[in-house]
């Protein structure tokens, strides 16, 4: 019976931590991401698609600026996996200026969010980024 039950205990725990998921965003006609704030977990990963043509993906910081991807093409898939907790801020190169820009939090880990606050953006980009911090704190 112990067995039964520690199989049990086992099963649940470890399929709660092995099933990454993997979340799409869309490069919108808006000059936007389709989710412009995205929660998710250590392990999961995001995927962005080109809808509409001119956009692509830039890190401009995270919780080791090390290990953030390569910069994608224009009109380009691209995808990431996130295995270090914190924020991540990203952008659309040629439209970041005018306020296209993300936020991933990964495991709600939000440590390094005042490096992501001091990264140098325009008025309008450092406007947008504050609306997203705000979104995201009151969903954590």
């Amino acid at each position: 019976m112990r067995l039964i039950i520690f199989l049990f205990y086992f099963i649940i725990l470890s399929s709660k931590f092995s099933f990454a998921e993997t979340i799409q965003i869309d490069f919108t006609s808006d000059d936007s991401y389709s989710i412009e704030v995205a929660k998710i977990n250590v392990g999961d990963t995001i995927e962005w698609s080109p809808k509409n043509e001119g956009h692509n993906v830039e890190f401009l910081g995270g919780p080791d600026f090390s290990s953030l991807p390569e910069k994608s093409d224009l009109n380009a898939f691209h995808s990431f996996t996130f295995n270090l907790p914190g924020v991540y801020l990203y952008h659309c190169t040629p439209h970041g200026n005018m306020g296209m820009l993300g936020l991933v939090i990964v495991g709600n880990d939000f440590h390094n969010l005042k490096d992501i606050e001091g990264i140098e953006l325009s008025h309008v980009a450092k406007s947008v980024l504050q609306r997203l911090i705000r979104i995201a704190q009151s969903n954590s």
